[in-house]
């Protein structure tokens, strides 16, 4: 069953109505279910769809040839002399009455064994397809490849696309269709261990519970969880040795560059680097505090695939042992309150940061945030550091919502309520505040007649987060 991307299949779906040459470039990280979001696409349009593999240009032309023919004749009649010659084929097909939409997935296999493509692409659109009935459709995993080599500026297809799409993970209420028997509890748990990756999201039976899933689907041998992480970044690095030192030390803790750089005993150079190539992966999210300059030097760095960060946090150094306990026994101390309620912490951050966007779109708020993200720096008044899980700016500055989030089994109680007023005491040139409570344990009777006395606090708990 395919779920979600509905906003994506309609501009795929407009995009395929229009009577003008189309051209998009899709891309998006590798298992985010791009493949996924083009075959349901084509379920429902007339497409030649063309996927590229690793392997030589001659072989590839080959393939493409193959099935060029066989969407337009039927049959197969030998490969063509050259791309060139193969586009100018396509662009003999189209017509004011027979639309042709061409899809090239993982585009950039091809742009690797022969970089001239690009440049005979480009000609093939200036000088025959920009007036045809013709919808292009160039996808890639390689990120930064189809953002540099296909729409930078330096690229001969600069310019020449009509629409761009990154195709981002769900968040976590479109990652909770997949699991609609589920808690609230248990859909939370869920994203914090797969993320909203489709192709990770599947492998979880929603018939059973998150802890026969882990056993089954990450710990048991021969799972197609239990080495991903260590597949994808063989995939796209050569040297996986410090990529998994970073993640080790991000998922435990580390997260300033100072407090990595020792952790994995490199050279802030060096680490430095790694780190800008998995920010460019979309694996590792710089941060910076909410309000500042992104050139800031409070910089924080988190993982941002929720998968990578569960994998890394409770898989990587305990797998021998864990082949020792067996899976069951495992997936029990995986899941024990205390270990899985201080991971969910920074995951339930970014929920909850998913659902003020949502109340934000939807003009539930207080006021448009202008600016949005987690604070930390020096609390003035107090004369220490401070943080606020979620802080949201109005243009003016004049407004702010400040957010405490809690993945704990007990009540939110007056401490948290003292400590997050104390925290936005700081903020001396906001005239209007308001105050977000998320708990997972609920709240005790004290701060719910507070919130009742008070129209500016707000308390959410696991259910309200799924009746947005």
């Amino acid at each position: 069953m395919f779920i979600g991307r509905q906003n994506e299949l309609e501009l795929l779906n407009e995009l395929h109505s229009s009577k003008r040459f189309e051209f998009l470039v899709l891309y998006g990280r590798r298992r985010v279910g791009k493949t996924s979001l083009l075959k349901e696409f084509s379920s429902r349009s007339s497409t030649v769809f063309f996927s590229a593999q690793e392997k030589n240009d001659a072989l590839n032309l080959i393939d493409f040839s193959k099935t060029v023919q066989q969407h337009f004749e039927g049959k197969d009649f030998g490969s063509f002399e050259n791309w060139g010659k193969a586009f100018e084929y396509i662009g003999l097909k189209a017509s004011d009455k027979n639309r042709v939409t061409l899809i090239i997935d993982e585009f950039p296999f091809i742009a690797a064994e022969n970089p001239s493509i690009k440049s005979v692409l480009q000609h093939t659109v200036d000088h025959s397809w920009k007036n045809k009935n013709i919808f292009l459709i160039l996808c890639g995993s390689s990120v930064s490849f189809m953002e540099n080599d296909v729409m930078g500026y330096k690229s001969p297809l600069y310019g020449r696309s009509t629409s761009q799409l990154e195709l981002l993970p769900f968040d976590y209420l479109e990652s909770a269709e997949f699991f609609k028997s589920y808690s609230a509890e248990e859909k939370l748990a869920a994203y914090g261990i797969l993320g909203g990756i489709p192709c990770y999201l599947q492998t979880f039976d929603p018939e059973r519970s998150i802890k026969e899933n882990i056993a089954k689907n990450i710990l048991r041998t021969g799972a197609f969880l239990t080495e991903e992480p260590q597949s994808l970044l063989k995939m796209e690095l050569r040297d996986p040795a410090v990529y998994n030192s970073i993640f080790e030390a991000i998922a435990n803790g580390a997260s300033r560059m100072n407090d990595i750089t020792q952790k994995i005993h490199e050279e802030p150079s060096k680490c430095s680097k790694y780190l800008k190539t998995l920010i460019d992966l979309k694996l590792i999210s710089r941060n910076t505090p909410c309000g500042e300059e992104e050139s800031s030097r409070k910089t924080l760095y988190s993982i941002s695939d929720n998968f990578f960060a569960f994998w890394f946090r409770f898989i990587f150094t305990e797998k021998s042992y864990y082949e020792l306990i067996g899976a069951d026994d495992a997936a029990r101390e995986i899941t024990d309150p205390e270990s899985f309620n201080d991971y969910m912490g920074l995951i339930f951050e970014k929920i909850c940061h998913q659902y003020m966007i949502r109340l934000a779109k939807q003009k539930k708020l207080p006021f448009i945030p202008h600016k949005m993200g987690k604070w930390w720096g020096t609390n003035s008044k107090l004369k220490r550091q401070d943080d606020c899980d979620i802080l949201l700016l109005s243009r003016d500055n004049r407004k702010a919502v400040f957010c405490e989030c809690k993945f704990k089994n007990s009540p939110l109680d007056k401490k948290e309520f003292d400590d997050l007023s104390a925290t936005a005491d700081n903020f001396s040139g906001v005239t209007e505040k308001y105050f977000y409570f998320f708990s997972k344990g609920g709240f005790t009777e004290w701060i719910r007649e507070k919130a009742e006395s008070e129209k500016n606090i707000f308390l959410v708990d696991p259910d309200d987060l799924f009746n947005v």
